[in-house]
């Protein structure tokens, strides 16, 4: 089972920029499609974005297209989530997931499809 640390989160003003890391242990990313998903307080949990295994294909919420984008390093190690053009309505605890995937360009966009979460890191845009 692959360990999830996420970091880089913090406080930021609207129309500023962050970029999360997520770092694995245990294994690394090579075999694991990615995601990040959000939870702001007191909404559930949403997708945010989601890379294949292979890290050729990726998919963005409608919410946050054209602003947030994901990638990883290649190494199987760490998997990122830039965030531009940021707004207060992104403020939310942040948590990276992983599943095993036996396929190259398959991302997944289901909280419940992933079995390995992290603990979560804060995001908070100051209008």
């Amino acid at each position: 089972q692959v360990q999830l640390v996420e970091s880089g989160g913090g406080l930021v003003q609207a129309g500023g920029s962050l970029r999360l890391s997520c770092a694995a242990s245990g294994r690394t990313f090579s075999s694991y499609a990615m995601g990040w998903f959000r939870q702001a307080p007191g909404k559930e949990r949403e997708f945010v974005a989601a890379i294949s295994r292979g890290g050729g294909s990726t998919n963005c919420a409608d919410s946050v297209k054209g602003r947030f984008t994901i990638s990883s390093d290649g190494t199987g190690n760490t998997v990122y989530l830039q965030m531009n053009s940021l707004k207060p309505a992104d403020t939310a605890v942040y948590y990276c997931a992983a599943v095993d995937s036996y396929y190259d360009d398959t991302y997944y966009c289901a909280d419940a499809q992933y079995d390995a979460w992290g603990q979560g890191t804060q995001v908070t845009v100051s209008s």
